[in-house]
């Protein structure tokens, strides 16, 4: 499964190419979607390693 990447600059037209890769995007359903290869999924560990953060807090300043 490849990686889609697009650099856009703003004024810059799309190519055809372009043009022609996002409608074939946007025709594709989820089920055409590979997520186990292209996300696997996370062990019982690994979700125990997550916390949850607060957006309001103020980061704490780490020294160097």
């Amino acid at each position: 499964m490849a990686t889609v990447t697009y650099i856009l600059r703003k004024g810059q037209p799309l190519t055809e190419e372009q043009i022609a890769r996002l409608e074939a995007l946007k025709q594709m359903s989820d089920d055409d979607i590979v997520y186990d290869e292209d996300c696997p999924k996370l062990t019982d560990e690994e979700l125990k390693q997550f916390r949850r953060v607060n957006p309001r807090r103020p980061k704490e300043q780490v020294a160097s």
